[in-house]
């Protein structure tokens, strides 16, 4: 286990490498290949109508006229040790990690990422306990109440939970649940946890039924196969032959075995609510890392936009190895094979 654990961490580290030249290319490469010059690219990082010596200073500091060998040389050593953005004139310290500089509010993209990441991270977590236990349980009941009343109206509930957008959810519960009958506060609203927890919560509650609504959903279309699947092998037989009790054979037996794809399609979900759930903190106006970055692109503010999304990629990289973790509790086929 402990080769098998390094060897994920490995391929995980080769991983983020990848996901590094993917995003540099498309941020410095790809505009190169489409005709931009180095004024243009410059000025993309320093919002609408830049300056002439604005774009000289940026065209410096990133070394736009240097080989793209050098320009991702330079971008990897600053997520991994910092670096200095200097255009002869002045010299701008991006500390470790740096994950980019805004060059049109003068902040480093790191401090702003990592004040917003406990509001998405509240979002996510709150939001993942809600749809991944109510999509389980609702999937083991369809499953196990097949083609009865209650498969039907669970399954139409999953198919309407699916098919309609969170910006729609979350309007209709804002104008219900706040504005209506004010029960919820606004959009907005966000209290630290340590500074009230029950407010926390009571702000949270909203969006965090309106991103769970529509998972869930999903989570109880999922589990319903593979459960209806399970219960009809062999060893749920055996089980049964043994004179288990039946809560211990769907429990223990027949929805550990089910797991597997729900594990797989709950760690990249979480990994990227961690990211940024951009539709549902823009929708009630949450000040996470999804707004930020909608924020940013609005603003034409590109490093920003870099930042978020190499942040986003590192959470779903992490989330991926935990799955491979899971796997060898969920499943002993995989403990044998590492």
């Amino acid at each position: 286990m402990i080769t098998y654990i390094l060897r994920r961490l490995f391929a995980g580290v080769l991983l983020l490498l990848v996901i590094s030249m993917v995003v540099f290319a498309i941020f410095f490469l790809v505009p190169r290949l489409a005709g931009t010059d180095a004024d243009g690219l410059a000025a993309r990082y320093l919002g609408r109508a830049p300056t002439p010596q604005a774009i000289e200073a940026v065209k410096e500091r990133l070394n736009l006229e240097e080989p793209i060998t050098v320009q991702y040389g330079e971008f990897v050593k600053g997520l991994v040790m910092g670096t200095e953005y200097d255009s002869g004139t002045d010299v701008i310290e991006c500390s470790f990690p740096c994950f980019g500089y805004s060059f049109q509010n003068s902040t480093e993209v790191w401090p702003q990422l990592v004040q917003r990441l406990p509001v998405t991270a509240s979002l996510a977590v709150g939001a993942a306990v809600i749809w991944l236990v109510a999509g389980v349980a609702i999937g083991v009941l369809s499953a196990i109440k097949r083609g009865s009343v209650v498969d039907r109206l669970a399954m139409m509930t999953a198919l309407a939970g699916v098919s309609l957008p969170i910006f729609f959810t979350g309007l209709v519960s804002l104008a219900l649940f706040s504005y209506y009958l004010p029960i919820f506060p606004p959009g907005g609203t966000y209290t630290p946890f340590l500074e009230s927890p029950l407010d926390w919560a009571h702000g949270l509650v909203l969006p965090w039924v309106s991103l769970a609504f529509l998972y869930a959903a999903m989570y109880a279309r999922l589990t319903r196969a593979g459960m209806l699947d399970t219960m009809g092998e062999d060893f749920i037989r055996t089980a049964r032959a043994k004179g288990l009790p039946e809560r211990t054979v769907i429990g223990k037996h027949g929805l550990r075995a089910a797991l597997t794809p729900i594990i797989t399609i709950f760690g990249l979900d979480f990994g990227l609510m961690l990211g940024g759930a951009v539709l549902t903190e823009s929708t009630f106006s949450l000040p996470g890392l999804g707004k930020y970055a909608v924020d940013a692109i609005r603003g034409n503010d590109l490093p920003v936009v870099l930042g978020v999304t190499m942040f986003a990629a590192v959470f779903v990289v992490i989330a991926n190895l935990v799955v491979d973790l899971l796997y060898a509790w969920a499943d002993p086929r995989v403990r044998v094979g590492a």
